[in-house]
């Protein structure tokens, strides 16, 4: 379009909306606003709902003579301001990410996230993530239970795990965390890990970890038996104490113990846990070694 046509256009065009146009120059503009809607193409695939625009257009053309006037000229501006690139057209929203949700029975499982990081959830525990990332922030939850968690590290991409009240956010590292009735416990491995919840906010280091409870955020030093992915690998005990032990056992399988004998908690014990064991069979090899007896009640373990 010349600069001379262009100009001629936008003063018929204003005078129109002006209602100062003659019969002839309104005939003019309604031949040229005709000509340019039945040579439009128009791709309502990539335009989405832009094309409500072009619907609007249609709507005008089927008005009374009384009020076209002002129907084409907005109309006929419309086609001017996208022959000139000056209407922006509205982008299509993707749909929504897709929510995925991993649940475990009575053995823990692991899943694989696109970003690369890989999650090892506990026993009795319910995972909740994204099919895709598709955000600045890469988000997931721990709805109940107990997971280890691997990220990948991704400096551009904070990874946040919300498990109930609190807010877990890393880089790229790997940590526990643990969901019970009275609270949430996290315990750093490697890296650094920032863990907030109401209005408090604590930073970890590998061999520390937090409780939060009671409304508090509560950091000490974490116990050595307890930092590893004993989802992963497998532990081997050498004379550790029952209470050491069973409080390995608590975390990985989801589950409580109660002990009749405060006294049974210094019984001695050596023995070797593989990755993949079940509980039953663990509990098993403790009772042959230390004559200890245990008695399974839903998640509830009573020792005698």
């Amino acid at each position: 379009m010349t600069k001379k046509i262009k100009h001629s256009l936008e003063t018929l065009i204003e005078k129109s909306l002006q209602k100062k146009t003659t019969k002839s120059e309104e005939d003019l503009l309604d031949r040229f606003m005709l000509s340019e809607y039945e040579k439009a193409s128009w791709d309502k695939t990539s335009m989405g709902n832009s094309v409500n625009g072009f619907h609007s257009i249609e709507k005008y053309i089927a008005k009374k003579r009384i009020s076209r006037y002002i129907g084409y000229g907005i109309a006929a501006s419309i086609l001017v301001l996208l022959s000139l690139g000056l209407l922006v057209q509205p982008k299509v929203m993707p749909n929504a990410t897709k929510m995925m949700t991993l649940k475990t029975g009575k053995t823990s499982d692991s899943v694989r996230l696109t970003d690369g990081s890989v999650i090892y959830l506990a026993a009795n525990s319910v995972f909740e993530y994204p099919e895709h990332f598709e955000t600045e922030e890469r988000q997931v939850k721990l709805i109940k239970g107990k997971a280890f968690f691997e990220v990948a590290k991704d400096p551009q991409h904070p990874f946040i795990i919300s498990s109930g009240a609190i807010k877990t956010k890393v880089l790229g590292t790997s940590f526990h965390i643990q969901m019970n009735k009275s609270g949430c416990n996290v315990i750093v491995v490697t890296g650094k890990v920032n863990v907030s919840a109401k209005n408090q906010s604590v930073d970890l280091v590998p061999n520390e970890q937090v409780l939060f409870e009671e409304n508090k955020l509560i950091k000490s030093k974490a116990s050595k038996l307890l930092v590893v992915n004993w989802y992963n690998q497998d532990v081997e005990f050498k004379n550790v104490k029952l209470d050491e032990v069973l409080e390995l056992l608590k975390s990985k399988y989801n589950v409580t113990f109660d002990v009749k004998k405060d006294s049974l908690l210094n019984t001695s014990l050596t023995l070797y846990i593989e990755k993949n064991a079940e509980l039953e069979n663990i509990l098993k090899q403790i009772n042959y070694i230390s004559n200890l007896k245990f008695e399974t009640n839903g998640s509830t373990i009573t020792v005698n």
